[in-house]
This record gives structure tokens, C-alpha cells and sequence, in this order.
């Protein structure tokens, strides 16, 4: 072997993972598997210990390099690991020099920790990439870290504060990813909808966008990552209303349907705020679907607080749901309030699945009989405008074809090629 990449967690960490592997190879580095970890929840640090300990049976030679959000906020519980050789913190991963000491010097001649303190970050550089190995879409990190202290949310103290990528590195990096035969970009990041606030001029979110898709006419499609509605500028609105190429799927950081939970959450939208988001992008834009996140169980929520999250699901007419049991994370408020059991965490979590089931499937018969591009990811298998995944009688992985829905499996759509590749 040479360097492997386990990656956990959200779009940015993907994006991360293709940066660490660049300069890890780039060091010198050589045998080593380099496991990118995930914060958000109890079980993604369960997983990422499981994983560890797995690759070291399956590599007992390798050198085990430890990073990501869990490692930066849970450094002590990755550095205690036997099979773990180094842990780096979320800015030291993404450095040459990180990967270059151990590949001069060796693992026991190199500190097993370098985590300094993410608080003190000011800057995200542009990473540029050529591409993300094994994928049809790309993805371009255009803003890193989190202002907002939510107070079920470790992320913060994970990535630090909001910091945005300049406007002209994140337009060089798409153009570059497009020349190389990208047909679709994802804009990713912790926090993007705060995009800009600490740049000069201040862009937005929405102006990126519009200068994205005007200075690179051959991108075909614009994909956005999850987004807090409630920080959605006018310039983002107007794109969405004037340009196709920006996808009409838009994944909400909703978290909650009932206004006291989203209180106790310190979100910034009520759930009045959310419904009148997606109303009024539906009114722009009728083919749009929206997915969220939400979490079941927070500390305090009574039955009638989660009829409201279940409620939303169809007053937004949301397709796409992401559910979280709730964890408590060590060091954040949520952890020291009120619990509740965690029998009833995980039915309530299975009640908004199963609403989330129905949504999908009444969102897959609708499907039928229309028209689509779809963005094949492998052989026989693409992606809508939408995201809804589709099965069809194509086989060139990167290439946009259109396509008539004919039927559905219950969990993705089948569909048949009627035009050449675009």
C-alpha cells in the first residue's frame, strides 16, 4: 500500500480527504492510512475508533494518522489509541509539512500530537484540487468554521470560527475542476450562507454564485451544500429564480419543527421562517425539492414539540430528511439539560424516518413520466437536478444525459435515455 483515505462526515471533510492525500504523497509519505474523522454525533466517534482498529488488523505495518473534528475536539481519546501513530488537528491536516516530519523522520522521532488551537485560526486557504478521485461531481470548499453556537453543536470547536475562501480562488478552482471535465460543482463548507462576511466588500453567498455562473459559462450545474435559510441573501434568491444551472435541490439546516425546541437550540429562524422560505422558492422555482436535517429527542421536547417537526416535514413539503437521534455532546449546553430517555429518542427518530420514507416515495411517483438530466455517477446510475437517484440504460460516469422517468423502486427512480450525452 501506499496512502489510504477513510473518510467520515460531511461534503467538506470529502474535499479535505483528496487535499491530505495530495500533500501527504507530496511529503514523501508512504504506507500510512489517514483517517479523516467526523464530530457531530457519539456514534461518528464510534465509528471512527471502529475503523481505526480495523486498519491496523488489516495493516500492521502502516503508520495510523488520526484527524478531523473528532480528533480536534476529542484529541486525548484518539492519542490514547494503541494502533493510532499520530493525530493531527483540522489545520495541521491539510499541511505538507505535517505529513513531511514523519516521512523524514519517522513516527517515533515525531510529537504523536499537533492540534493547536482552531479558535486562532483567522484565514482558509484555496486548496486547489483537479478533482475528487472515484466521483462524477466535485466538491469546493468555499467557507470553513462556524460563528453560531448552537447548543447541541461541537463543530464550532471543531473547525473554529467562520472564515471564507476568496471569491477568485473558489472561481480558479471551478474553472480548473471544469477544464479537467467536471460537469457539476457542489459548494460545501460548515456554514456557507455566512459566506463573505469577513472578506472585503463582504460578498454573499448569492453574489458567488452569480459570478461563478457568469465567469465560467461551461460549468453545467451548481449544486449547493446544506444551508441555513434564514441567512439566504437577495443576490442567492434572484439566482435562484434566473439561473437553471443552480440546482433546484436545497438541503435546509432545519434541525427542529416546533419554535421552543428551536429556541433551546439557539437556532435563528422560527418554523414559520422555514415554511416561507421553501414557499416562496417553490413559487420561483416549482420543480425545486428541499431535504433537512432534524433531530429527534432533544433534551425537553414533549410529544406535541415533535408533532411539530413531524408537521414541517409536509408543510415544506421536504423529500430528503437527514435524522439525527439526539446525542449529547460533552461540552456543549444541550449535554447538561433535561435528557430524555433514549428508548424514547430512538422511536421518535423511527416515526421521522418512516416520514421520510412516505415523502420520498410520493416524491418518486410524481417522477413519472418526466423529463430529467441526470448526471450519470457510474455505470447505470445517476443523479437528477433534483438528487433523486435514477437507474438507467447508460454507461459513461461524468456525462449529463436527458432522460424520461418510466417507474421507480420505492427508493430511487428508473428512467430511460432519449438524447446524446450533453
Amino acid at each position: 500500500m501506499t496512502i489510504d483515505v477513510v473518510t467520515f462526515g460531511c461534503r467538506l471533510n470529502a474535499y479535505e480527504s483528496e487535499v491530505m492525500k495530495r500533500e501527504a504523497e507530496a511529503a514523501g509519505l508512504k504506507d500510512a492510512v489517514l483517517i479523516n474523522t467526523c464530530a457531530v454525533t457519539n456514534e461518528a466517534v464510534r465509528q471512527a475508533r471502529q475503523s481505526i482498529r480495523r486498519a491496523r488488523r488489516e495493516n500492521p505495518e502502516a503508520k495510523i494518522i488520526v484527524t478531523g473534528c473528532a480528533a480536534q475536539t476529542e484529541t486525548n481519546t484518539f492519542a490514547e489509541m494503541g494502533e493510532v501513530d499520530l493525530v493531527l488537528g483540522n489545520t495541521e491536516k491539510l499541511q505538507r509539512a505535517s505529513y513531511g516530519r514523519v516521512a523524514q523522520f519517522g513516527i517515533d522521532d515525531t510529537e504523536k500530537v499537533i492540534v493547536n488551537d482552531i479558535m486562532s485560526v483567522r484565514e482558509t486557504a484555496g486548496h486547489l484540487i483537479d478533482g475528487l478521485e472515484g466521483r462524477a461531481r466535485a466538491f469546493v470548499q468555499v467557507q470553513n468554521g462556524c460563528d453560531h453556537r448552537c447548543t447541541f453543536c461541537i463543530i464550532p470547536y471543531g473547525r473554529g470560527n467562520s472564515r471564507s475562501v476568496p471569491m477568485g480562488v473558489v472561481i480558479d478552482q471551478i474553472k480548473r475542476l471544469v477544464d479537467n471535465g467536471y460537469g457539476e460543482i457542489v459548494l460545501t463548507g460548515v456554514d456557507i450562507t455566512s459566506y463573505g462576511a469577513d472578506l472585503p466588500g463582504t460578498p454573499t453567498l448569492g453574489s458567488l454564485s452569480a459570478k461563478i455562473l457568469k465567469l465560467v459559462p461551461d460549468l453545467k450545474r451548481l449544486r449547493l451544500s446544506s444551508i441555513d435559510s434564514i441567512e439566504a441573501d437577495e443576490a442567492l434568491m434572484e439566482v435562484i429564480a434566473s439561473d437553471q444551472r443552480l440546482m433546484s435541490h436545497f438541503h435546509l439546516s432545519l434541525q427542529a419543527g416546533d419554535n421552543m425546541i428551536l429556541k433551546r437550540m439557539k437556532r435563528r429562524h422560527s418554523r414559520e421562517d422555514t415554511i416561507k422560505f421553501c414557499e416562496d422558492v417553490r413559487k420561483m422555482r416549482p420543480d425545486v425539492v428541499f431535504g433537512a436535517d432534524i433531530i429527534a429527542g432533544f433534551p425537553t421536547e414533549t410529544e406535541e414539540m415533535f408533532e411539530n417537526s413531524l408537521r414541517i416535514v409536509e408543510e415544506c413539503g421536504l423529500t430528503h430528511l437527514h435524522v439525527f437521534p439526539f446525542s449529547p455532546r460533552p461540552g456543549t449546553p444541550a449535554a447538561r439539560m433535561p435528557q430524555l430517555d433514549r428508548a424514547l429518542i430512538k422511536e421518535r427518530a423511527s416515526r421521522l424516518r418512516a416520514k421520510g420514507e412516505e415523502a420520498v416515495l410520493q416524491h418518486l411517483k410524481s417522477e413519472v413520466g418526466k423529463e430529467r438530466l441526470v448526471l450519470l455517477e457510474k455505470e447505470g446510475l445517476g443523479r437528477t437536478e433534483q438528487f433523486t437517484e435514477v437507474e438507467l440504460n447508460a454507461n459513461e460516469p461524468g456525462s449529463l444525459v436527458k432522460a424520461r422517468i418510466t417507474g421507480h423502486t420505492h427508493r430511487h427512480l428508473i428512467a430511460e435515455v432519449i438524447g446524446n450525452p450533453l
